[in-house]
């Protein structure tokens, strides 16, 4: 996959680098706007949209903005797509634009939009920063999507306004509460993660079987199958110390014979030396 390519924008924002619950940003509407499923899903897309756009206008002035006054300029274009689409939304779909109120403007100062103006815009080619405001878009959309509907059907036992629970259900009204986006957003971090954790182990586990290892090992950023490696390793060496203590032991046990040897010869030719000189006497 090719840095920048539109694929890797889009799974970067939907899945890698979510808004909301991979980089926890854009806390207030997230809190906020999200008592309904239709509420989480009109406010994401309104965000998508300025976010593309915005990306968009950004990269291609990135080349004519000083960099001194950059977040001014980022400000009034971001306010600029925000009054665009607030009067649209007022113009054509009026119950969402009351549903969602003063978040609307405030958008302008969503810390996503300007984290992507200034991370990524105002950095890359029009395309591409096109594309990572859609993906950060959304994932934005997804996460404000998912927290509405859970939040919609514990509180009130509907989903986009649909009854879906029996007669029977008690609604747990906390849940359409500001304390109930507290609630839900923290159990659907965690299952993020702990779905994250899984793929991460599980990923592991395959490098370790691509790599015909059984065991954790050093291939896979552990210690535990290092250690094992090391045994192999000190058997061997202490074999080797083995070997090289009996060579020394054999070389000595030579040397010594060959100076018995020496010692040996020496005596006799003194003795030979010593009966030719009696006989030259005699």
């Amino acid at each position: 996959m090719k840095q920048n390519s539109v694929s890797e924008r889009l799974v970067n924002g939907i899945v890698l680098e979510n808004p909301t619950f991979v980089l926890m940003l854009g806390m207030c509407p997230t809190l906020a706007v999200t008592t309904s499923a239709i509420n989480g899903l009109g406010m994401g897309l309104t965000t998508m949209v300025v976010l593309a756009l915005s990306n968009m206008f950004i990269s291609m002035l990135r080349n004519i903005i000083p960099d001194k006054v950059r977040i001014p300029a980022f400000i009034v274009i971001i306010a600029s797509f925000v009054t665009v689409v607030e009067l649209l939304l007022k113009a054509y779909i009026p119950f969402l634009y009351d549903a969602l109120g003063l978040y609307i403007p405030l958008i302008v100062v969503n810390c996503i939009i300007l984290g992507r103006a200034e991370a990524y815009a105002s950095k890359n080619k029009v395309l591409p920063s096109f594309f990572d405001g859609v993906g950060m878009g959304l994932g934005f959309t997804l996460a404000l999507t998912i927290i509405g509907a859970v939040r919609e059907l514990i509180g009130a036992g509907e989903i986009f306004g649909f009854h879906v629970m029996p007669d029977s259900y008690v609604p747990c009204s906390i849940f359409v509460l500001a304390p109930g986006a507290f609630f839900v957003l923290a159990a659907l971090t965690a299952i993020q993660n702990y779905i994250k954790r899984k793929g991460q182990e599980k990923g592991k586990d395959m490098s370790k079987i691509q790599s015909g290892c059984n065991s954790d090992c050093m291939h896979c950023g552990e210690a535990g199958c290092g250690s094992r490696m090391a045994e192999p390793v000190t058997e061997d060496a202490a074999e080797n110390g083995k070997d090289v203590k009996n060579t020394i032991k054999k070389v000595t046990d030579e040397t010594d014979e060959t100076k018995q040897n020496a010692d040996v010869k020496n005596a006799n030719k003194e003795s030979v030396e010593e009966k030719k000189e009696e006989k030259s006497n005699d």
